[in-house]
């Protein structure tokens, strides 16, 4: 036991999440350049550089220079085995964001100086709030011009509403950009660029005259006043209401030029929560439990083009995993035991013998997992909050080669299988219906349809508002909604009854007209 303790202490599994261009994918990457965990950084979107980001590993991604799918990237830095998670800002690909963060046990939220909060940010903020999740907030790009310090501060609370506590502070910005003073360690931190770290000072006190040697008197004056300032009206940091999602420590810095992120990633692995409880609907599982638990949040079809592999993406619960060991398989209640579990570090993988809870595992998978399925030694869990959100565009999918049928189901299944969108069958005719959260989901679902699995398809224009699931303890009334409304039913592809409304009147009329009937618009009832 008291090794799994052990190994639990010293894990800390989180999300960077951010608005498009916030500079999230940058980020991440420079804490693995700090974790030792990548020798050279790639030049996120400048096409002059080949290289890509370690963690954009999709063709899609490599060419329009957005992260699409979520990556899993760990590395061990000073005594600790971290693991991020580095998901998709797009608004197109939130689904797949807000099922990572049912996975992770802190987040950093990634801010942009010049454009503050943003409101993807704070659609993810959000869902944090709900699980109480930890979040540190990074204010990025510190080199370019941007808003004030303290206004950005109000705008985190008023619209993320977080508690701020500000653990470093700049000293100007853009041109004017002196450094930071790292509040969290009494240190001051002068920026220059292109050097790994800036240049380091020790500092216990603002108020030596030294400091004016350093930053010139204005800048000296400026920094006194303000760090005065913040001690007056922000919180002091406290460690149990930053765990409790309570409080939020915010970091100043430019991740481009490598500045204020060794100090993030020096205070999070610090400070940051070790693995965490999760809800199942039986009980919580504690991560210190003996026996494994885990459950799969993410599915990613052809991670390596060349084998046409599936992984499913498990976050190890409780318990120790352990390979070629029988494991139940909840949902369909076998046992599975695995031969080449692995780790990752984006696309490249690592056979693993056994991984500790905050571990996230990849498993090679032949069509048996689903996201939200569940792993354990024998006992019966369903693990809560993994849902899927009902669709907002839809369009008909037909086949585009017919001597390619077979491929196109097959990628059609496969690709819903990992949460890239949402298929319906209508009920009156058959035809397919894709339905996605934004527009650029269609257009990877084609890519990808072409490119791993060889099959062509085209859509057609379908007039839909919304897809919602229904159920009711009233079979009569259900069949009656099924009778007079059957041009509009289909299944989902669990063969769950979903409602297809063509406008938002529809939708409320049939909700007035038949009270007995629930209209669900997550997955998850």
């Amino acid at each position: 036991m008291a090794k799994l303790q052990e190994e639990i202490d010293k894990r800390r599994t989180f999300a960077v999440i951010a608005h498009p261009d916030g500079g999230k994918t940058t980020l991440t990457e420079k804490l693995l350049l700090f974790g030792g965990a990548i020798q050279v950084a790639g030049a996120v979107k400048s096409n002059k550089i080949k290289k890509s980001t370690t963690s954009d590993f999709m063709d899609i991604e490599k060419q329009r220079g957005i992260s699409v799918a979520t990556s899993v990237m760990g590395f061990e830095y000073k005594d600790y085995k971290v693991n991020i998670l580095d998901t998709p800002g797009h608004k197109d690909f939130a689904e797949d964001t807000y099922r990572t963060l049912t996975a992770v046990d802190s987040v950093i939220v990634v801010i942009d100086v010049a454009k503050g909060v943003e409101e993807q940010t704070e659609k993810l903020v959000e869902v944090c709030r709900m699980r109480d999740t930890p979040v540190i907030v990074f204010i990025n790009k510190m080199d370019r011009e941007g808003k004030d310090g303290f206004d950005l501060l109000d705008e985190i609370e008023e619209k993320l509403k977080l508690r701020v506590c500000p653990l470093s502070w700049p000293i100007g910005m853009g041109q004017r950009f002196k450094g930071v003073y790292n509040i969290y360690e009494k240190k001051l931190n002068l920026f220059a660029p292109n050097t790994k770290y800036g240049n380091i000072l020790e500092f216990d006190n603002i108020d030596n005259p030294e400091l004016e040697k350093h930053i010139g008197e204005t800048y000296a004056e400026t920094l006194r006043e303000e760090a005065d300032l913040l001690d007056q009206v922000y919180p002091k940091f406290d460690h149990t209401a930053y765990g409790a999602g309570k409080l939020s420590p915010v970091f100043f810095g430019s991740a481009i030029n490598n500045f204020g992120v060794k100090e993030l990633l020096d205070c999070f692995v610090e400070i940051a929560p070790a693995p965490i409880q999760f809800k199942t609907e039986e009980r919580v599982v504690e991560p210190t439990e003996g026996k494994f638990s885990g459950f799969v949040f993410k599915i990613h079809a052809n991670m390596d083009p060349r084998h046409r592999d599936r992984i499913a993406f498990m976050r190890v619960c409780s318990g120790v995993f352990q390979r070629n060991t029988n494991y139940l398989h909840v949902r369909k209640n076998k046992k599975m035991k695995f031969s080449n579990p692995t780790t990752f570090m984006a696309s490249k993988k690592e056979l693993v013998e056994d991984a500790y809870p905050g571990d996230i595992v990849g498993l090679y998978d032949s069509g048996n997992f689903k996201i939200g399925d569940t792993l354990t030694e024998g006992e019966v869990l369903n693990f809560t909050g993994i849902p899927s959100f009902s669709p907002e565009m839809f369009k008909y999918i037909e086949n585009a080669d017919p001597m390619k049928s077979k491929q196109l189901a097959k990628g059609i299944r496969q690709l819903m299988d990992e949460g890239v969108a949402q298929l319906f069958t209508k009920a009156s005719n058959n035809r397919k219906i894709i339905g996605t959260v934004g527009q650029l989901q269609f257009e990877v679902l084609q890519y990808r349809l072409e490119h791993e699995y060889t099959a062509k398809c085209r859509y057609e224009p379908v007039m839909l508002y919304k897809a919602c699931w229904i159920t009711s303890d009233d079979e009569e009334k259900l069949k009656e909604f099924h009778r007079k409304k059957a041009n509009f039913m289909a299944k989902d592809k669990e063969g769950r009854d979903v409602y297809l409304a063509e406008s938002r009147w529809m939708l409320e009329t049939a909700q007035g007209d038949y009270p007995e009937i629930e209209f669900h618009f997550t997955s998850e009832f």
